[in-house]
């Protein structure tokens, strides 16, 4: 136990930021469930990019969702300016006692000191100077090769609360509207391919993304295709390399939406991406190929899994393609036999 641990039940409301892209919001959903699970009375707000909110709404721990505006730089000085201050006045009136903090985004810094937190914990950053040192109560080390839920949940090991296992569980609330929406799409029982990332360099080559989809449609599965509107091309480059007809949902879904779909879903076959984590937090069996990217800090989280790479000495790399090409050979010499495999076993275990 932590010595200087935080009487949290001295605390009426906690706010809770992550500053990232879709799937770090949604990886960091257990600390709302660990921390409401160990003070039920506490209110637990959070606060996240606008376009990343979907991740965290609904959410039975949370009590308000905070969000800020990706594009308010982009807007003026005056109009950011406006914002700011409007947002600054809504979080003074929520009288919050503690602050977790879990990126090295500067505004937790910020916030820890205009809010006047009583308590605030953060990642450590070497370098940072006094001004973030000065800024938190509490650090917590940032650990290498360590998967990104544990690294979240270790601010609160830091103040004192120890998570059980049953409590680490990333939660996704598609909402009943999108369960709506997906229901009448009256598909049948299907594998569910997201083979699409914004980041290129974690992609599949789409001839084998095809291989892949005629293998399953000859062992008798429907197979579904999503991806982001901006990922359609990828799409339909599959499409026209296959010979069967996988339904092609690209650019339809919401996130929410997405949820929803993955949930139905037999199986999910897809590369290290939020709809890999949200097939995971929605329990369904997941295929995930990893190239440049660490299987031990972004795998799937606790649900039925296999992990397809190749054996290059040089992974996990972290850089985008090799020699910065955009292109990773861990990734386009990947078999399909392997991934086909992987996928038959979890689909037979599920039968």
């Amino acid at each position: 136990m932590v010595r200087d641990a935080i009487p949290l039940a001295q605390c009426a409301r906690a706010l809770v930021v992550k500053l990232r892209h879709h799937g770090d919001v949604l990886l960091a959903a257990p600390v709302l469930s660990v921390l409401k699970a160990h003070a039920p009375r506490l209110e637990i707000d959070a606060l996240v990019y606008d376009d990343t909110a979907s991740m965290l709404e609904g959410h039975p721990a949370l009590a308000q969702l905070h969000r800020i505006g990706r594009d308010w730089r982009s807007l003026g000085a005056f109009n950011q300016l406006a914002n700011e201050r409007a947002l600054l006045k809504v979080l003074r009136a929520r009288g919050y006692d503690l602050l977790v903090h879990l990126t090295e985004h500067p505004r937790g810094a910020w916030l820890s000191r205009l809010l006047g937190m009583r308590h605030s914990v953060a990642p450590h950053v070497a370098n940072r100077g006094r001004w973030w040192r000065g800024s938190f109560t509490h650090f917590y080390p940032l650990i290498r090769n360590r998967h990104q839920v544990e690294v979240n949940l270790d601010a609160l090991r830091r103040i004192g609360v120890y998570p059980g296992l049953a409590e680490r569980k990333v939660q996704f609330v598609p909402g009943s509207e999108a369960e709506r929406k997906i229901a009448e799409l009256a598909l049948p029982s299907f594998v569910h391919m997201h083979p699409a990332s914004r980041w290129t360099f974690k992609c599949w080559p789409a001839e084998r993304n095809a291989q892949l989809a005629d293998r399953l449609a000859a062992d008798g599965h429907t197979v579904v295709l999503t991806a982001a509107p901006q990922e359609s091309a990828f799409i339909d480059e599959i499409l026209s390399r296959a010979s069967s007809k996988p339904v092609n949902l690209a650019g339809r879904l919401s996130l929410k939406e997405l949820g929803a779909l993955t949930a139905r879903a037999q199986l999910f076959i897809g590369v290290d991406s939020m709809p890999m984590h949200l097939a995971a937090a929605m329990g369904t069996p997941t295929v995930a190929l990893f190239g440049p990217s660490s299987e031990d800090e972004w795998a799937p989280w606790n649900v039925e899994q296999r992990i397809v790479t190749t054996t290059h000495s040089c992974r996990p790399c972290r850089v985008d393609g090799c020699g910065g090409s955009k292109v990773s050979e861990c990734l386009t010499f990947l078999p399909v036999d392997a991934v086909h495999a992987a996928a038959r076993e979890l689909l037979a275990n599920a039968a």
